[in-house]
């Protein structure tokens, strides 16, 4: 499984440890990932995904995943997070026509 953000698609830097002495040794830099579940209302269960701490903030900022994913970007979402979109914003139009 990749070390990536499923929503904003931050993913593993590099860089250099640097010493007192100033010796360089190569290191990696991981996301905050963590396996959280979201309750959508619109497909009745719970989406399950890997997120940054950032993502998880910003879905309960907006007001949950189906209120985030109506307004988000698509761009830097994986595409298992487009298919749930996809199917979320086909269920609000069904809701708002009937």
């Amino acid at each position: 499984m990749a070390r990536v953000c499923s929503v904003t698609g931050k993913r593993v830097l590099a860089g250099n440890n640097v010493s007192h002495a100033n010796n360089k040794s190569r290191r990696r830099f991981l996301p905050n990932l963590q396996h959280v579940s979201f309750p959508s209302e619109a497909l009745g269960h719970r989406v399950r995904l890997r997120l940054t701490a950032h993502a998880v903030r910003t879905i309960e900022k907006n007001g949950g995943l189906d209120a985030f994913l109506i307004t988000a970007s698509v761009d830097g979402m994986s595409t298992d997070l487009l298919k749930v979109r996809k199917v979320i914003l086909k269920h609000t139009a069904e809701k708002n026509t009937a």
